[in-house]
């Protein structure tokens, strides 16, 4: 019966929202570790501070001696950076490289070693390195991962909107050409100057301004414009902001559905705990145990068919 105790209480980590098993491999008191609030919370505290740092550098009146201070602060944080790379690296034990397996360790692996000098002759890349270090603290929110989940849900829509989209300009575009092309070369001149001023019609900027001018040079264009308007910006534009909304909303049910599952397992990690604290167990004790571990089966296993989707 230790074995179970073990089973429940050391197999699994609850930690950016999901439930997570470490494997055998792993070494599991490092695991916790780096998956603790209190882990995170410092992890998060040195990011903010980086970001400070990095505001304060963009000051163009502020004392040298302070600019080099805010330097020194941004080269420690960097090396805190490495230190938690490597804890987090060294917790998966035997299998190093089960690390490179998540899409954040990879970015955050890339983002940090990158910076340690790959690039030191160009300044411009260090700096967009040391901003993209702070896209980091994104692990730590949970509600920027639900908008990023429903981000991901909504690329295969949008794609095919976003084809549909550039045809009804292409065609808009080309109908400009023919229509106010010869009067208006300036923005209808060839396909490209078409398209330019379509895409700025989409946010409804300088309509007047354009339809103004266009019905000073050819009667269609006011219903050129007006089907432009509703067709295009009005309908198509909706569509993609339902898709985004609707992958929003299923990302939120995933979340709740995650919450729940952790809240059953702890429930049920604690009545293990309740079970064995006493040293001794009964058959209907060991009964229970087993119904609880395969419910604790039943929760690990629907987690892992969601990640997979």
């Amino acid at each position: 019966m230790a074995k179970t105790k073990e089973i429940t209480s050391k197999n699994f980590v609850m930690a950016y929202g999901e439930i997570i098993e470490l494997e055998e491999h792993r070494i599991k008191w490092l695991a916790r570790l780096v998956y603790s609030s209190q882990f995170e919370l410092i992890v998060a505290f040195v990011i903010l501070v980086n970001a400070v740092c990095l505001a304060l550098l963009t000051m163009p009146d502020i004392d040298s001696s302070v600019r080099e201070t805010l330097n020194q602060l941004d080269t420690y944080a960097l090396f805190i950076y490495l230190g938690e790379l490597m804890i987090r690296l060294v917790s998966y034990g035997k299998k190093p490289w089960n690390f490179f397996r998540q899409g954040w360790n990879i970015f955050d692996f890339s983002i940090v070693v990158l910076s340690f000098g790959l690039f030191s002759g160009n300044t411009i890349i260090l700096r967009l390195l040391r901003i993209f270090r702070l896209v980091r603290i994104f692990r730590f929110l949970p509600e920027v991962r639900v908008l990023t989940s429903s981000i991901v849900r909504s690329l295969p829509p949008l794609l095919s909107v976003a084809v549909l989209i550039f045809l009804a300009l292409f065609i808009y575009g080309m109908a400009g050409v023919y229509i106010f092309g010869e009067q208006l070369p300036e923005s209808w001149g060839n396909i490209t100057l078409a398209l330019t001023s379509l895409f700025i019609l989409l946010t409804l900027e300088n309509f007047p301004t354009y339809l103004e001018e266009a019905l000073e040079t050819s009667p269609w264009a006011l219903p050129f414009f007006l089907s432009y308007i509703f067709v295009v910006v009005f309908t198509v534009l909706n569509v993609l902001i339902g898709i985004v909304l609707n992958s929003m909303d299923e990302a939120r049910e995933e979340n709740r559905e995650k919450k729940r599952q952790i809240k059953e397992l702890d429930e049920i990690v604690h009545e293990v705990d309740d079970i064995t604290s006493d040293g001794k167990v009964t058959e209907d004790e060991i009964a229970r145990l087993r119904k609880q571990l395969r419910l604790m089966e039943a929760i690990l296993h629907e987690g892992k068919k969601r990640k997979m989707k």
